[in-house]
């Protein structure tokens, strides 16, 4: 049911082709148990990353209905943003976009390399704010004074995570399952970072339609479970409903936060391994925001044993740029 109501709304299409599915050879070798990725990593557009997939539907909306400027909001060095910034060029559209400095840090390569640096290539105006504590009530501020200037501002929310942008990862969930299917294999789980919301709930909702039995865990990287949960399943409520389905029964928020310390944007010892690790291993870039904290959740749940019998998936959301933003850290 939640496929055949996803193929009622329009996306841009920048994506013609599933993200591989690929077995991590070297790693799984290294660790003793079969690790597959997902590489969303390789997304066609300004290097890659989960977004697009969101704002496929989001970029799509904005010009059913006429906008001339696409605004967000994110810190410094948000994926996000930069491949908002980067669809606005690719539209031919402006670009405006609140940044906050989360790790409160003067470090000249944090400030102004990685994404921050693809922000000025790709045309985007940025303006610096203390924080973004009310992010919703701050992007709606920056529309209205956009508004009085005569523009026609689109709300692009944070990390595209609303329900008609936790569609693009709806369409992922299902592609992803189809990959499954002809892979013959029986998996253990997928794990992906969790952070705003839209790409955990929508894996979530199409694989608790596609595959119930599989789990899928979120590791997050700013939260306690307790704050995520309802981010979470509250976002998979409202993606059901602009869908017109009810949540399937299957559907389960599964959330490890032992991972995310010290705050949202800095990394830890673990998160600076696991990255280490991916590229010594695989030549694979992680970040040290998102997917450097999700692969050493799942590399901890095998030391663990938290996983089930079988492979594992790990979903590459991308994010790669902001290693040149953390070159103290690395």
């Amino acid at each position: 049911m939640i496929k055949q109501q996803l193929a009622r709304f329009t996306r841009l299409e920048l994506l013609a082709q599933a993200t591989p599915l690929e077995k991590l050879e070297r790693l799984s070798a290294w660790v003793g148990r079969d690790i597959y990725i997902k590489r969303d990593d390789l997304t066609p557009l300004a290097l890659g990353g989960n977004k697009l997939r969101k704002l496929e539907y989001l970029g799509a909306d904005a010009l059913a209905v006429g906008a001339d400027t696409l605004i967000t909001a994110g810190a410094i060095q948000s994926n996000h943003v930069r491949q908002t910034a980067a669809l606005a060029a690719r539209l031919g559209l402006g670009c405006v976009a609140l940044l906050e400095n989360p790790i409160g840090t003067e470090d000249a390569n944090y400030l102004g390399n990685g994404n921050r640096l693809l922000l000025d290539l790709f045309g985007a105006r940025v303006e610096l704010v203390d924080n973004l504590d009310n992010a919703d009530e701050q992007l709606q501020a920056l529309a209205e004074r956009l508004r009085g200037n005569g523009k026609k501002p689109y709300l692009v929310p944070i990390g595209g995570s609303n329900a008609l942008g936790a569609l693009g990862y709806v369409r992922a969930g299902f592609e992803l399952a189809a990959q499954i299917e002809d892979s013959g294999l029986e998996f253990a789980a997928v794990v992906l970072a969790s952070g705003s919301a839209g790409t955990h709930s929508g894996l979530g909702l199409a694989l608790s339609e596609a595959l119930p039995r599989l789990p899928v865990v979120g590791v997050t990287v700013s939260r306690s479970d307790e704050a995520q949960r309802p981010k979470v399943q509250g976002l998979a409520e409202r993606t059901a409903e602009l869908l017109g389905v009810s949540v399937p029964a299957s559907f389960k928020v599964e959330l490890w936060d032992e991972y995310f310390a010290p705050r949202y944007g800095e990394p830890n010892a673990g998160t600076l391994a696991a990255v280490k690790l991916l590229a010594s291993q695989e030549g694979i870039l992680l970040d040290p925001v998102y997917t450097g904290k999700a692969m050493a959740g799942l590399l901890d749940g095998i030391a663990l044993q938290r996983f089930e019998d079988g492979p594992i998936i790990f979903l590459h959301t991308g994010g790669a740029p902001a290693l040149f933003a953390y070159e103290a850290m690395l």
